[in-house]
């Protein structure tokens, strides 16, 4: 393998993690502040894709128009579920809110299939040719995921350092008796994560079909990476599940030449296993007691 193969690797690698920081973002700040695994995740992905999808398809709106649409669409979906689940699973076993996500997951999926069916839809996009540096390869399009999913890490990142939703929504994560007893409300923050966890998710699944091709089982493949991503990076960790993200895809785009495009899913679950065995915590998460 060449320097040039080797850089091309890396850059498909940092664009794909990128994507895959947004549903890890995602699952991060459930698991830190409601703490529990939000299985659903994945399937907020197809639904925001394929509400993108009907948007072009059915009203014919632009991308750009179709991706706000979905994203408004699956925050209310989002949000939707913490009201009539996740809310009345608070203070239960851990298990039984994951379970209820699991079960989630797969009635928006099948829904997504009966509507839809099971054909690949693509997004009505302009045909770009690659630019060539020397041998190395970028394709516009990539160049436009990679900005958009930058955006909205950043957007997000402002949200939770630098609002004043963000230090009550932290000031819950780490104790929310304590938040309680300092006067903070956690019904209404807790309806706006929730919003945010599905338009994050959704520009992810947007995202991810501009890449390559929207169907039902797409934002399920991408659940094990964004999970493992969560875990190497530290659960809890916003900044170490976009650190986690990266760090997975890049090892995941240079072991294509010795294992092959087949086996990527299975290196998740290898960096997973050896996390979980040698360092529980993660690259930036500490040890926590679960409540």
């Amino acid at each position: 393998m060449t320097w040039i193969d080797f850089a091309n690797l890396i850059i498909n690698g940092l664009i794909e993690g990128l994507v895959v920081a947004l549903p890890a973002l995602s699952m991060t700040l459930v698991m830190g502040v409601n703490r529990f695994p939000n299985a659903a995740t994945g399937d907020f992905l197809t639904l925001g894709a394929y509400a993108a999808v009907a948007g072009q398809m059915l009203l014919g709106m632009p991308l750009w128009a179709a991706a706000i649409t979905s994203a408004a669409v699956t925050a209310l979906v989002s949000a939707g579920s913490y009201q009539l689940i996740f809310r009345k699973l608070a203070g239960r076993p851990m298990v039984s809110s994951m379970l209820a996500a699991i079960g989630l997951g797969f009635l928006i999926r099948s829904l997504i299939s009966f509507f839809a069916g099971h054909d690949q839809r693509t997004f009505d996009m302009p045909l770009v040719r690659a630019w060539n540096f020397g041998g190395i390869r970028v394709l516009p399009t990539d160049l436009v995921i990679a900005g958009i999913a930058l955006v909205c890490l950043l957007v997000v990142f402002v949200l939770l350092y630098q609002t004043s939703f963000g230090r009550q929504l932290r000031a819950i994560a780490d104790s929310a008796d304590l938040a309680r007893a300092s006067g903070i409300r956690a019904k209404g923050l807790m309806l706006a994560l929730w919003l945010l966890v599905g338009a994050i998710s959704a520009i992810g699944g947007v995202l991810l079909g501009m890449k390559s091709i929207v169907m039902p089982e797409m934002g399920w493949e991408f659940l094990i990476p964004a999970f493992a991503a969560m875990v190497l990076g530290g659960i809890g960790s916003p900044i170490g599940a976009v650190l986690g993200a990266l760090v997975l895809c890049v090892a995941q785009e240079l072991s294509v030449p010795l294992l092959g495009p087949s086996y990527k899913l299975v290196l998740s679950f290898a960096v997973l296993a050896l996390v979980l065995l040698f360092r529980p915590a993660g690259i930036m998460g500490r040890i926590q007691l679960v409540r």
